[in-house]
């Protein structure tokens, strides 16, 4: 159950915290789409007796990716062969990808998406006649043989305002109210004490009450999104916490993960977004629904001349694919923008006006015309409306009406993630079936070692952006992968039945830890007038500033048109090795700076893997969404590989190694 707001600001944190213990069988940490799918799951698999318990750092009815709504579900294979969903994917993430993971997943996501259905989703459907159904008009389901409105091969059209609420409240039901912890932030994982590389339990604090939570349990799920904030934004002032993704994602999945042994996965990849300027309002649904194209500041539209053919060629050496992957779309714009030919438009009332004057020549009369003309308006704010209300604040606020005049977008800042068009995140075990690739090694190098999506650290599992090198997941597979994820765990649970875990750490010793920053503000705050300077402790939002100004001048960040090199990367490693050095003199005065400070602690770790993965491999395999000058080209002969990493908790050291891509389905000729 959910915590109000204090209605007095926010409650001041105190020295000695409650403490709350918790035995539990599995832990659930998250409470977006993937938990969601997870919690739903799970009771249909486990004995009556299994303790199952989920817990949120948000309030699941608007946590996660889909807090806000949206317009679109992005994966829906329907119609389509599996195999085609596979080659997409891997088309679009440059050719490194994990088959066996993104097959796995296209068998099993549409039937997530019938679900969500079942509990009230509208999802449009095509008429009879070949007009569009909002799901505010009756039609059969997707199961009845409805039609969906497909916007592209795999995406397909929702009325989604209040989507993750469908979403949270059967989670909820199924694994009882009493059993979701709300307000509770997660800040570490925790070894067992006797067991190698085994997971043992989980400490955290809530963000509403002076209690620390410490878990332990034999199996967790970890699905708390992707990396937000890591890199400096294009919004500045008051606009400044404006982002794309979820502003509360920290990259805690990657971060938490990782400290325990967790072998990471591709963690250079990130997904620098092409999005509507300054209010990130999506540009799906413009590019797939509405045909709109992009021009440069001389009206041209030149995504398909020939010099951009041959442009492509350069970074997809056998041929051009039927469909360019988004990062070249953003190399693309960038050139024109480097070039001078800025801005870029995405012209919405060339797409809407020819939307309009189709219809005039079917012969459609004045009167149908101007009804068919406010169905597209609408259709057209509803984007916005949808998952994106600031971008149609911004609209408003500016006098932009879509059908006079185009707007701006640009590439945003990077973020990480594995769920959407980027595929960092975990190495974890694909599906224990003969038709999964066997490798001999560590678990590093498997692609298979006995429990779906377990990472390589036993009883610990993830999904949605949590498993790296397999995108284009989205909503609805990342639920998908959380429900995967729910009957392995209890297989996990059953066969390990013996297990009692322990910890090396008292419960009070973990209370100190995660309480460090509150100590040092109590007992340094009188040393000075104002709270905030201070000459004992640094507060969360400078160190969230030094973190973004590192990495976007030395990382690759909108400063410098996403441009590194070697000698910027090992700077800014130098930076972010200080930059921690400094986070452990973080203080908190309240709950919300204590979620702060925990918040950079994981930014920090999960950047750093980020510039030493970007590091390591020696090309630039995401041109427009990085470059490295020194590298500047994709190099297939030495690099279309996996770079994965692990840290050692016990040494303290990390290490970099290339993987085998092994293809599962049949290549296309440039891949």
């Amino acid at each position: 159950m959910a915590l109000p707001n204090q209605p007095l600001g926010e409650l001041p944190a105190v020295t000695n915290p409650e403490i709350v213990e918790h035995n539990v069988d599995v832990l659930i940490v998250g409470g977006g789409m993937a938990a969601c799918g997870c919690a739903f799951e799970i009771k249909k698999w486990a004995p009556a007796d299994m303790k199952i318990t989920l817990v949120d750092k948000a309030s699941m009815e608007r946590s996660g990716a889909v807090a806000q709504g949206l317009s679109a579900i992005n994966t829906y294979i329907g119609e389509n062969p599996i195999e085609n969903y596979v080659k997409m994917v891997r088309n679009d993430l440059m050719g490194v990808v994990r088959e066996d993971l993104i097959y796995d997943l296209g068998r099993h996501v549409d039937d997530s998406v019938h679900l969500f259905e079942e509990w009230g989703l509208p999802i449009w459907k095509v008429a009879d006649d070949g007009s569009n159904l909002d799901g505010s008009k009756p039609a059969p389901t997707l199961p009845q043989g409805g039609k969906p409105v497909r916007t592209g091969k795999w995406q397909i059209m929702i009325n989604g305002e209040s989507y993750k609420c469908i979403v949270a409240e059967p989670a909820k039901k199924a694994l009882g109210e009493a059993n979701c912890l709300e307000r509770v932030f997660i800040v570490k994982l925790l070894l067992d004490k006797n067991k190698e590389n085994t997971i043992a339990g989980a400490v955290g604090f809530s963000t509403r009450e002076n209690k620390v939570h410490v878990f332990k349990c034999k199996a967790m799920l970890v699905a708390c999104g992707g990396a937000v904030n890591i890199f400096r934004p294009r919004s500045t002032g008051e606009g400044k916490g404006r982002a794309w993704y979820p502003v509360w994602n920290a990259g805690s999945t990657y971060t938490m993960c990782a400290q325990v042994g967790a072998t990471l996965t591709m963690m250079e990849n990130r997904f620098t977004p092409a999005r509507f300027k300054d209010g990130y309002g999506p540009v799906g649904a413009w590019f797939l629904l509405f045909k709109a194209k992009v021009q440069n500041g001389l009206g041209e539209f030149y995504a398909n001349s020939d010099s951009v053919k041959e442009e492509l060629s350069k970074f997809m050496p056998y041929g051009a694919s039927a469909v360019t992957p988004t990062c070249l779309r953003n190399h693309l714009m960038l050139n024109e923008l480097k070039a001078g030919r800025g801005p870029i438009y995405m012209a919405t009332d060339v797409a809407l006006n020819a939307f309009l004057d189709a219809k005039k020549a079917a012969g459609m009369d004045d009167k149908e015309v101007k009804k068919y003309w406010k169905h597209l308006e609408s259709e057209a704010w509803e984007d916005f409306l949808d998952m994106s209300v600031g971008q149609a604040g911004l609209w408003a606020g500016m006098n932009i009406e879509p059908e006079k005049v185009g707007s701006e977008i640009m590439p945003t800042e990077p973020y990480m993630l594995g769920s959407h068009s980027g595929c960092c995140g975990i190495w974890v075990s694909g599906p224990n079936e003969a038709w999964v690739p066997t490798v001999d090694g560590p678990r590093s190098h498997q692609y298979k070692w006995g429990y779906n999506r377990m990472t390589t650290v036993n009883g610990l599992f993830t999904a949605g952006d949590g498993v790296g090198a397999s995108g284009h997941k989205f909503s609805s597979g990342s639920h998908a992968e959380g429900r995967i994820v729910a009957k392995q765990m209890v297989k996990y649970c059953r066969d390990n039945a013996s297990f009692n875990p322990e910890l090396s750490q008292t419960a009070q010793q973990l209370a100190d830890e995660i309480y460090a920053p509150v100590r040092r503000y109590h007992e340094h705050v009188g040393a000075t007038t104002a709270a905030d300077v201070n000459p004992n402790y640094c507060k969360p939002a400078g160190l969230m500033m030094r973190l973004m100004k590192a990495t976007d001048e030395y990382g690759g960040g909108v400063a410098t048109y996403y441009m590194t090199s070697g000698k910027l990367l090992n700077i800014c490693l130098d930076l972010l090795r200080m930059l921690r050095e400094d986070a452990e003199l973080m203080a908190a005065g309240d709950l919300h700076e204590l979620m702060r400070a925990w918040e950079n602690y994981h930014r920090i770790w999960c950047v750093e893997t980020h510039i030493r993965h970007i590091e390591f491999r020696k090309e630039s395999r995401y041109p427009g969404f990085y470059y490295r000058s020194d590298y500047p080209t994709c190099d297939d002969a030495n690099w279309k590989a996996f770079v994965n990493s692990t840290f050692d908790p016990k040494s303290k050291e990390w290490k970099c190694e290339k993987v085998n891509c092994i293809n599962v389905v049949e290549t296309d000729p440039w891949l």
